[in-house]
């Protein structure tokens, strides 16, 4: 999917002739860049076709969490209805030095998943755990420095510099495209699509306005 993201913006890119749509395709480009590179590298067929037919049941991407840190740790808190009644090898977390994977076996027939990659800041492999609590796990990440997370990702970083920094300024046109621009990034391909045809045909207008008419 994000490589079709991707796709379409360069095509985008190709026909886009003002320096502020281009500026928008160009962050939106980098941004998708940078996704598909901290993908975790697609596994083997066989091997992937195994685990998912001893997981049974089917897959289900969780999104939703809450997080806060304290001098050593980040803590994440994911809501599971009914987890504590799993057995404790049903519930696995693999943690690398900037990243982690949760997975949860069979819980009323489903099993969920939740990937964080590209962490803002190293972890310590060893230091870091999981926790089983009622109707929810918390994802324990053992800092590597004790200093303060201002976000979980380095994804996350750049999108609110880019976006603080989108907002800095003081031409109300200015901030209204950078609205555009924030709307585009974050959006699905029918909201790209929409937004592409706004600037298509406010181009047209600007054309159609320049040429002095004769009266």
């Amino acid at each position: 999917q994000l490589q079709k993201d991707l796709e379409e913006v360069k095509e985008l890119l190709t026909n886009a002739t003002r320096k502020r749509v281009r500026d928008v395709l160009l962050a939106e480009k980098h941004k998708l860049e940078l996704e598909i590179k901290n993908q975790p590298p697609p596994k083997p067929k066989d091997v992937a076709e195994e685990e998912k037919s001893s997981l049974g049941g089917y897959t289900v991407k969780i999104n939703n969490y809450g997080w806060d840190q304290s001098d050593k740790f980040v803590k994440i808190y994911i809501s599971l209805n009914g987890v504590q009644k799993l057995p404790a090898e049903n519930v696995q977390v693999n943690f690398t030095e900037r990243s982690f994977d949760l997975l949860v076996k069979n819980l009323n027939g489903k099993n969920y998943t939740m990937t964080f990659n590209n962490l803002l800041k190293p972890i310590s492999v060893e230091g870091s755990s999981r926790k089983i609590k009622t109707d929810m796990v918390l994802v324990m990440c053992k800092k590597k420095r004790e200093e303060k997370w201002d976000c979980l990702t380095q994804v996350e970083k750049e999108s609110k510099e880019k976006e603080k920094a989108a907002y800095d300024t003081a031409d109300p046109s200015e901030g209204l495209m950078n609205i555009l621009k924030k709307m585009y990034a974050e959006g699905d391909d029918e909201m790209k699509r929409t937004i592409n045809k706004a600037w298509v045909e406010s181009r047209e207008k600007q054309y159609k306005g320049d040429i002095p008419m004769d009266i």
